[in-house]
């Protein structure tokens, strides 16, 4: 038989929904406040011990139970995708052959909440066997856990969001947030930085836009429109529609940018001016347009986009000759937003 439930009519729940979640939100931000209190320089080395390990070409073994084993996950693909070269180990399997993950001079990082999980405590004689750093994470600093650890962190909490008071709920966000700052304060202390972290996700669009180069994304040749200065809106706008560009660079005689003519300049005038189809463009064109160059990284282009209200980005080589376009229309095609 499935467990039954009291009967609480939908509406009685609707009413009650958005209640629930903001007490639960008031639970889990005080609880996490009260760990904060707790930090001490038992954090300081714990990060240097991890630091420490990396250096030496160590890894972080993560072991949990249960919940605290998600939380343990969470917490090992966030320190390997900083940089920080770590592993979850199973603390069952651990006993079946999967210990041979450890080395010496590794860093573990078990966490029970209690400090008492028996899986967690059965380990414990094995884990003795190597020469490693043992770092828990509990809510119970005098556990049989932390007395045998090296470095106990102490995350206890005030009470679970659970109105049982059972469910893991604020326990587990104490241990994922403590996990994400040693995290940081390791990333901080190891000097990695964003190009680091481009490196090692090259299928993201962080990675894409930290690893690829404006030439790499722009429109060049056939589709980058480029005009004299003398030359008529009419004769440009030919260009731009060959070129399938809302915009074109407009250069002097020695073909550096000085100026640039787009659709929506060309929109803007034609009611205040009827003879602007034969007009030259230096006399239409906007001068000292936003440009960027062709080596700088695809993610400099992001931000110029980001910054400034244009549609399209001239890319110039150094001696200020237009090269290329990069269409802000191209980088969800690019995959760079």
């Amino acid at each position: 038989m499935g467990i039954e439930f009291s009967d609480v009519s939908s509406h009685s729940w609707a009413v009650n929904h958005l209640a629930k979640a903001r007490e639960v939100f008031d639970i889990e931000l005080a609880a996490l406040r009260s760990v904060r209190g707790l930090l001490d320089g038992g954090f300081n080395e714990a990060a240097g011990a991890i630091v420490d390990a990396l250096k030496r070409r160590a890894k972080v073994v993560v072991v949990g139970v249960g919940k605290s084993g998600n939380i343990g996950q969470k917490i090992a693909a966030t320190l390997t995708s900083t940089g920080s070269t770590s592993v979850l180990l199973n603390s069952v399997d651990a006993l079946h052959g999967d210990l041979g993950i450890l080395s010496d001079g590794d860093v573990v990082l078990a966490l029970s909440y209690s400090g008492e999980s028996e899986e967690l405590l059965n380990l414990l004689p094995a884990l003795k066997r190597f020469s490693v750093r043992l770092i828990c994470l509990t809510g119970n600093i005098k556990s049989t856990l932390a007395r045998h650890s090296d470095i106990a962190l102490n995350v206890r909490v005030p009470r679970e969001a659970c109105p049982f008071n059972l469910a893991p709920t604020s326990s587990t966000t104490a241990m994922l947030v403590m996990g994400d700052a040693l995290a940081m304060a390791v990333l901080q202390a190891r000097g990695f930085r964003q190009k680091d972290y481009a490196r090692i996700h090259p299928g993201g669009a962080i990675g894409r836009a930290m690893l690829l180069r404006v030439a790499d994304i722009m429109r060049a040749g056939s589709r980058n429109a480029v005009a004299a200065a003398h030359l008529s809106v009419k004769e440009a706008l030919l260009l731009m529609t060959r070129a399938r560009s809302g915009s074109l660079s407009v250069v002097d005689g020695r073909g550096k940018l000085v100026g640039v003519f787009t659709d929506g300049d060309f929109r803007r005038q034609m009611a205040a001016n009827g003879q602007l189809l034969s007009e030259p463009l230096k006399s239409v064109m906007t001068r000292n347009p936003v440009f960027i160059f062709e080596e700088a990284l695809a993610v400099e282009a992001l931000k110029v986009f980001n910054e400034r209200n244009i549609d399209d980005l001239i890319v110039v080589d150094r001696r200020h000759r237009p090269v290329g376009l990069v269409d802000s229309q191209d980088l969800p095609k690019l995959k760079m937003i």
